[in-house]
C-alpha cells in the first residue's frame, strides 16, 4: 500500500495557508542548452518570480519548457524520443544534446544534468542523469531537488480523448509526491507486455506467466492506491479553496475510477492483489485473443465534473474545459507546496492566449500567490500585464533569448 503524505495541518476541511514563500521555494535560477531543438548554445540566467517568454510561433519558446520538463519523471511536455530532441544543422541531426539547470532554494544551489550521449564504449547513445556533476540512477532523483508541473495546448482535449492521457496526467501529478511511483509505473508496464508476449506466442510455460501476474497484481494495487490517494487530497484542496474566494476558475470535481480501484474501496490492498492475480490468471485465454491485458490498473481512468454546471468536463464549452484543467493544475502546485515545503516549477505553454482579462488577472494573482517560478510563453507582452513589473520577461527570436 502506498501512501502519499501532506502537511501534517491538512485535512479537507483545513483552511489552505498560502504556500511556501519564494524566498524558500526551489527555483530554477539558470538554464544552459547545448545542441537542444533549436538552440547551439544557450546560457539564461533568471530570478525566482515569474518568468515570461514572448515572441513569434516557432521562435523556441515551447522548445526551452521541454527542456526544463526533462528534469521530471517521463518524456517531457511532447513526449518525443530522445534522439529528435538534438539540433538539427542542414538538415542533420546532431549525435547528442545537453540540459542542465541550477535549482536554488533555501538549502543552497544544486546542478542537474540530463541528456543524450554516446556510450563511453562506442555504439549506441544513452539518457545522461547527473546531480552536481555525479551520474545519478534515473530521473526520479531529480524529484529531490525540483518537482515540475505543466499545462500544455496538447492537453486541450485531455477530456475529450482517451484514459492514456488522463492517466498519464494523474500519474504526473502522483510523481510530485513520490517518485517512486514512476518506477512502479515501468515495472507495472514491463510486466504486462512480458505477460502479453508470453499469450501471443503461445508459450505454455504458467510458472513464468504467474510471475508476470503477480509483479502485475502488486504494482497494479500500488499504483491505483497512490493515484486514487492523491486525487482525493486534490478534491478536498480545491473544495477548501474555492471556498475561501470567489471562483474565477471553475470548481471541479475528481474520482480516479477502475475495477482495481472498487476493490480498495471494499478491502485492503492485499486482498485487491490476490483478486486481480485471480482475474489475470483466469483471462489468459481472453487477453490473448484480444491481444492485451483487459483487466489491471492501465484500465482505470480519471473523471472530471465542472461542480458548478454538475456537467462532465467532456461536455462542457472548450473555454471551460482549458479552466477546469488549469484549476487542477494550481491546485496541485498548491498541495504539492504544502507537502514538500516548497512550490513546484510551473511550466503554462501559451495558456493566456485562451483566457479572458478577469482570468489572466487571475491567473497572474494565484501564482504569485503560490510563490511559485512559472514559466509561461505567449506571442504578445500585453498577455501578462497583469503580473504588473512582478514577472521576468524575455523575448525568444531564432535560438536567442533577451532580456525585455
Amino acid at each position: 500500500m502506498v501512501t502519499i503524505t501532506t502537511s501534517p495541518d491538512f485535512d479537507s476541511g483545513s483552511v489552505l495557508p498560502e504556500a511556501t514563500s519564494r524566498s524558500g521555494a526551489a527555483h530554477v535560477s539558470r538554464l544552459d542548452l547545448t545542441g537542444f531543438r533549436n538552440y547551439a548554445a544557450l546560457r539564461l540566467d533568471v530570478g525566482p518570480g515569474p518568468v515570461v517568454l514572448t515572441g513569434s510561433n516557432g521562435a523556441g519558446k515551447t522548445n526551452l519548457l521541454e527542456a526544463l520538463s526533462f528534469f521530471a519523471p517521463g518524456r517531457g511536455i511532447r513526449k518525443a524520443p530522445l534522439p529528435e530532441v538534438a539540433r538539427m544543422s542542414s538538415g542533420v541531426s546532431a549525435s547528442g544534446w545537453a540540459a542542465a539547470i541550477q535549482v536554488s532554494g533555501a538549502g543552497g544551489t544544486t546542478s542537474l544534468g540530463t541528456g543524450l550521449e554516446a556510450r563511453a564504449t562506442g555504439g549506441a547513445t544513452r539518457r545522461a542523469v547527473r546531480i552536481d556533476g555525479e551520474p545519478a540512477r534515473g530521473q526520479a532523483a531529480f524529484a529531490e531537488h525540483l518537482c515540475v508541473v505543466w499545462l500544455t495546448p496538447d492537453m486541450d482535449r485531455l477530456f475529450m480523448e482517451g484514459g492514456t492521457a488522463r492517466r498519464q496526467f494523474v500519474d504526473r501529478m502522483v510523481y510530485g509526491f513520490d517518485a517512486e511511483h514512476a518506477r512502479r509505473l515501468a515495472t507495472y508496464e514491463q510486466a504486462m507486455r512480458g505477460r502479453q508476449r508470453l499469450l501471443r506466442d503461445n508459450v505454455g510455460d504458467t510458472a513464468w506467466l504467474a510471475v508476470e501476474e503477480e509483479t502485475m497484481a502488486a504494482t497494479g494495487v500500488a499504483l491505483a492506491a497512490a493515484r486514487r490517494e492523491v486525487v482525493a487530497r486534490l478534491n478536498a484542496a480545491i473544495a477548501v479553496e474555492e471556498s475561501l474566494r470567489e471562483a474565477p476558475f471553475p470548481r471541479a470535481g475528481l474520482a480516479f475510477e477502475g475495477e482495481v480501484e472498487s476493490w480498495l474501496d471494499r478491502g485492503p490492498a492485499l486482498d485487491a492483489e490476490d483478486r486481480l492475480r485471480e482475474v489475470l490468471a483466469r483471462g489468459r485465454a481472453r487477453d490473448g485473443e484480444a491481444g492485451r491485458a483487459l483487466h489491471g490498473a492501465h484500465r482505470s481512468d480519471l473523471v472530471v465534473h465542472h461542480r458548478g454546471k454538475d456537467m462532465a468536463a467532456a461536455l462542457c464549452s472548450t473555454g471551460e474545459q482549458k479552466a477546469l484543467l488549469i484549476a487542477i493544475v494550481l491546485a496541485h502546485a498548491r498541495l504539492l507546496g504544502l507537502a514538500r515545503g516548497a512550490t513546484p516549477v510551473i511550466l503554462l505553454d501559451e495558456v493566456a492566449a485562451h483566457l479572458d482579462e478577469g482570468r489572466r488577472a487571475a491567473l497572474a494573482e494565484r501564482i504569485l500567490g503560490l510563490g511559485a517560478q512559472a514559466w509561461l510563453t505567449g506571442t504578445d507582452t500585453s498577455l501578462f500585464e497583469a503580473f504588473a513589473g512582478q514577472a521576468q520577461i524575455f523575448e525568444v527570436s531564432s535560438g536567442r533569448v533577451s532580456s525585455i
